[in-house]
């Protein structure tokens, strides 16, 4: 295949990715750290250290997960400027009727996946 035709090829299964609303909603929330923080927020808002504690995550790694499920509307960050200064963060509508959705991939797991072991990422089943 010449460089041109497959830079065509790549070009269009671009295009056709991210024209699919499943892949869209996929990368919006599709990472281990996102769907941890998701979980995490379910019973209501949380700042950051306690996010940090739910999920295990650093830092930094925490934090970019959240500018992402912020700038795409699924988590809020609310400041309070009493002081002390605190950060809390909550699902959106958006970011709770994700539950309804991943109840149904739970499913489709249990039938078609190997099974999940017990931990941190095994919190759907307690939805």
């Amino acid at each position: 295949m010449s460089a041109e035709t497959e830079s065509r090829q790549n070009e269009i299964e671009k295009q056709n990715a991210s024209a699919c609303p499943v892949i869209q909603a996929i990368d919006q929330i599709g990472t281990p750290w996102r769907m941890n923080i998701i979980y995490a927020l379910r019973e209501g808002e949380k700042r950051f250290n306690e996010l940090k504690r739910a999920t295990g995550a650093r830092s930094k790694t925490l934090s970019d997960a959240l500018d992402e499920l912020v700038d795409n509307d699924i988590v809020t960050r609310r400041m309070e400027e009493d002081a002390p200064v605190a950060v809390y963060y909550g699902l959106t509508t958006k970011g709770e009727d994700l539950f309804d959705v991943l109840a149904e991939l739970d499913e489709w797991a249990k039938d078609w996946g190997e099974v999940a072991p017990e931990g941190p990422n095994s919190r759907l089943h307690e939805t």
